[in-house]
Formats: C-alpha cells, structure tokens, sequence
C-alpha cells in the first residue's frame, strides 16, 4: 500500500515537472485517443462534412453541365464521382515515391547513418526535440524521403532511448509535413509556377498580369527570397523549442514496451535483415546476388537524367516522376544487390497501403470542392474580407482549412492559384510572395488531418489518434508563427 501511494505521489510530481505545454499535450492526446477514428475514418466523415456543407450553401446535389468539357456547374454527386479517380496518377506516383524512399532509408549507408544519429539524444526530452530538428530539415530537403527517413529515426531513437514517449516521437518525425516541406526544394506550388509544363495556362495568364511577363515565378522569386528563408527559421526555431517543452516525463510516458511495439536494432545483431542471404547454388541464382544488372541500371538512369536535365533549371524540370526515378536508381545503388532491392521494397509496400485506400476518397472530395461552385463561393468571401495588409494572413488560414479536405499540395494549388493570385494583383500583393503563404498555410493542415501520416504511421506501428494530440499542440504554435511571418515580412508591392 505504501509503495503504491509513493508510486502515485511521484507520478503527481513528475506530471507537475512536465510543465504546461506538456500537460496540454497529454490532454490533447487522451482525447484522440478515445475519440478520433482511424485515418479511414476522418476520410470517411470529412467526405459528408464537405457533402453537407455544399448543400447548405446552395450547391445542387444532382447536375451535369450542358458543355461535357466543363470543369465547372456540377452537382455535388457528380462532381464527387468525376474526382473518385482523378487522382489515380498521383497515386501511383506516391506509392512509388514512398517504396522508393523506404528503399533508400533501409539501404546499408543510411541505416548506419540513421543508426549514429539515433545516439546523440541521451534523455526523452531531447530525443522528442531532436527528431524534430532532424525530421523538419529532412523534409525541407524531400518531403517524401523524410516521412521514411524521419519515421525509421524515431524508431531507432526510440530503442536507443527506451523511456521516451513512442508517440511524441512519431508525432516529431511528422512534423516536417506540417511545417516547413512546402517551402523546401521539392514544393509543389513554387515548382508549379516556375516551370511552363506544370503551370496550367490561366494560371500563368494571372501571373502575367502581375508583373511576370514570362507567365512564371522563378524559386528566386518565391522559395529563395530572403523573407521566405526568414518565415521557414521562425517556424523551425517554434517547431523545435516546442517539441522540448511538450515532451512528457517518464512517470506520464507511453513508451513502445508499453504500446506493445518490438524495436529490432536497424543494424547488426537483431536487425530483421540481420544475416539474411541468398544462396548462389544454382547459375540463375547468381543474377539476384551479383550487383552487375543494378549498376547498368543505374548507368542507363543517370544518362537519360544527364540529357533530361541538360539546358534546364534543375529544380524548374524537377516533377514527381523525375523525383521518384532518381530514388529508385538511388535504391538500386544503395541496396547494391537485386535480392535486397526486391526485399526492400516487399518490406515497404505495406506503407504505402493507406495510400491506396484513401487517396480515391480524397479525389471525390477534390471533385465537390473542385467541379462546383464551392471554391469560387469561398474565394469571393475570401476576398471581400481582406485589404493588401490582411490578405496574405488570410490566404495561409484559408489555405490550412482547405488543406483539411483536399490535402495534396499541388492539386490544391491547381484550385487555389487563379483567384488568389487574381485577388493578389487587385489588392497589390506580390504574386511570388503569395506562393509562400500558400506554402505554410497549406503545410500546416497537416497537422490537423492524418492523410499524410500513414506511410510514417505505418513503419512506426501506431494510428493517427496515437499521435495527433501531439500534432494539434504543434499547430496551435506552429502555424500563428507563420501567420504573424507572413503578415509582418510581406513585401506589398503597387502597380
């Protein structure tokens, strides 16, 4: 009895020392534990929320436009059966890119680098902050890479450091896609409008009426200013001084021995891949074991990269086709034998399986937002409520709130670009500046929503309202600093 009344006064004064932030943090996760679905299940609800709210704004639920060409007038049952597969290419194009970089962060150099890095945090408030300051850069440099890359980092750190909050630390290996990856290399809005292939044309009719006789912003303009490097610090410096004040105590930590998930070492004695080879007994056996057909790959690869890139921008040519071909020859360079190749990617497909199920659900709510009048109605109160000092700020809340529903950068920015940017020119703001806001508005709806999660989810073992208490009290930081960024560093522009 007495143990059990010290063990109960120890735990009071440890969830005292965890400090408020990280009190607020616990609440939040009880709640999303016990009250949050599954991933499926927010796709599933967020897809009547949608449903709803365009029939209580006038949206008729039963309509085809006369001209079978129009992308606009249609009802909402529709517009959501149009949407139902118009992300199909996307799709596969993220599975790909999510096998690809699982291929890549498994490879041998990588574990080994991951495997060093998971040693520098000696505690479980450094190791919860250090992820984040590992996972947001990683994410700045490919938001794909990183959900795989950070994800397994957690896991390693996890082991190295047993005491650690498991879900803190899967939440921290998330937060790049809630923070900073749009405004890093492989953004998609800032890659769209630089390059004349990806930028559809009333977009770039916008653009040239702001100033831009191209039709196009160049990185120089948008991602690389000056101001957007700034916004990107500040809400890196936030992110990561809150990933060390949220952290719990050991006496209020859900460690992976607690949640039930077994930590293998990533390498050496342990490793899951740990003494696994294959037998070269029979001669067709040695073309699965030699490097020789990886590496002709990888030549054939880097030739065909050379002359696509040869007279282009790099980041300007760079699309998620090219992105997803250099992680493959990447993986096939790093797993160096075509069994490891095969294996790794076995291993990684199960990552991508909330991709499959869910982006097709994700397409119908692009198609509601997307084929009726929804998004002009929002974008006309969006711009009757706003000056030149107001708009940027919010462009980045509206752009959080429609991120919810349609969480795909690009795809987003297709809906948003031509009367933001239109409202821009009229109010006289900087188009290229509008990109940013965009960028970390759109970011940090990821934050609220799990669609992204899953791949990190998924090699981390846990769901989404595990780790999405943790998330919302990263937002509640996170995305006021980059409202109070882009309304103070705005650089207002006059015709």
């Amino acid at each position: 009895m007495a143990d059990s009344h010290g063990k109960h006064a120890r735990s009071e004064v440890e969830a005292e020392a965890d400090g408020a932030l990280a009190r607020l943090a616990l609440r939040f996760t009880a709640f999303t534990e016990k009250w949050l679905p599954d991933a499926f299940g927010f796709v599933l609800v967020g897809t009547f929320v949608v449903l709803l709210f365009g029939l209580v704004t006038g949206e008729p639920l039963l309509k085809r436009p006369d001209d079978p060409a129009a992308t606009k007038g249609y009802g909402l049952v529709d517009a959501w059966g149009i949407g139902f597969w118009s992300l199909i290419t996307f799709t596969l194009q993220m599975v790909m890119i999510i096998i690809g970089g699982y291929a890549v962060a498994t490879s041998g150099p990588v574990a080994r680098l991951i495997t060093r890095l998971a040693r520098i945090p000696k505690n479980p408030r450094t190791a919860v902050a250090f992820v984040a300051a590992v996972a947001m850069p990683a994410s700045y440099l490919n938001w794909a890479f990183s959900l795989i890359f950070a994800a397994i980092l957690a896991r390693e750190v996890a082991r190295n450091v047993p005491k650690a909050d498991y879900r803190a630390l899967g939440a921290m290996a998330f937060l790049g896609l809630g923070t900073v990856w749009a405004q890093g290399l492989s953004g998609s809005a800032a890659l769209q409008v630089a390059s004349a292939s990806s930028s559809p044309p009333p977009v770039q009719e916008v653009i040239k009426a702001s100033g831009h006789a191209s039709g196009l912003i160049p990185l120089s303009d948008t991602i690389f200013t000056w101001q957007a490097i700034v916004a990107t610090l500040i809400v890196y410096v936030v992110g990561v001084g809150m990933a060390w004040f949220i952290a719990p105590g050991e006496g209020n930590s859900r460690t992976a021995e607690h949640l039930g998930i077994e930590l293998k070492p990533l390498v050496g004695r342990g490793s899951p891949y740990n003494g696994q080879r294959l037998e070269t007994r029979r001669p067709g056996d040695w073309l699965e074991h030699s490097p020789l057909f990886s590496l002709l790959i990888v030549l054939l690869g880097v030739v065909y990269l050379v002359r696509y890139f040869s007279g282009k921008s790099f980041f300007n040519a760079l699309d998620l086709n090219t992105i997803n071909l250099i992680l493959f020859l990447l993986a096939l360079l790093l797993q160096w034998r075509p069994w490891r190749m095969a294996r790794a990617v076995r291993d990684g497909a199960p990552a991508a399986a909330g991709v499959l199920l869910q982006f097709p659900l994700y397409g119908g709510i692009f198609g509601m937002i997307a084929y009726t009048g929804i998004s002009g109605r929002l974008a006309g109160w969006l711009v009757h409520a706003s000056n030149q000092f107001l708009f940027p700020p919010l462009v980045a809340i509206y752009s959080c709130v429609l991120g919810i529903f349609v969480p795909s950068g690009g795809s987003k920015w297709v809906i948003e670009a031509p009367y933001v940017l239109q409202a821009a020119n009229e109010l006289k703001v900087d188009a290229g500046w509008m990109v940013v806001v965009y960028d970390l508005g759109e970011a940090s709806a990821n934050l609220l929503q799990p669609f992204w999660m899953l791949p990190t989810l998924a090699i981390l073992g846990l769901k989404a309202r595990d780790i999405m208490g943790y998330t919302f009290t990263m937002f509640l930081a996170c995305f006021p600093a980059a409202l109070i960024a882009v309304t103070l560093l705005a650089p207002h522009v006059t015709s």
